[in-house]
């Protein structure tokens, strides 16, 4: 009874301890980052807001055609094969 009442405690000390152990993290290094992204007054870009995407309808259909139906691949370049003598002679 009295050991586990002591591995008890002793456990309430180890995850008090693993709380507030010092180490270097994932998050080490954007503090500065952090704290100018805080004070920023509108940190987004002002294009973000630009509704009025520029665009035309019928050329990004065309090019999703093209990218659901690729062009087939040029035929490769036909070779030529010579069998026999160059006609010239010695």
């Amino acid at each position: 009874m009295i050991l586990l009442l002591s591995a008890g405690a002793l456990s309430g000390c180890a995850a008090d301890y693993l709380n507030h152990y010092d180490s270097v993290t994932l998050a080490a290094g954007d503090t500065q980052k952090f704290n100018s992204m805080l004070q920023t007054v509108d940190p987004l870009n002002p294009n973000a807001r630009n509704t009025k995407i520029e665009g035309d309808g019928a050329r990004a259909a065309a090019v999703a055609q093209a990218y659901k139906y690729p062009p087939p691949p040029p035929p490769p370049p036909a070779i030529t094969v010579n069998v026999g003598g160059s006609g010239v002679t010695p």
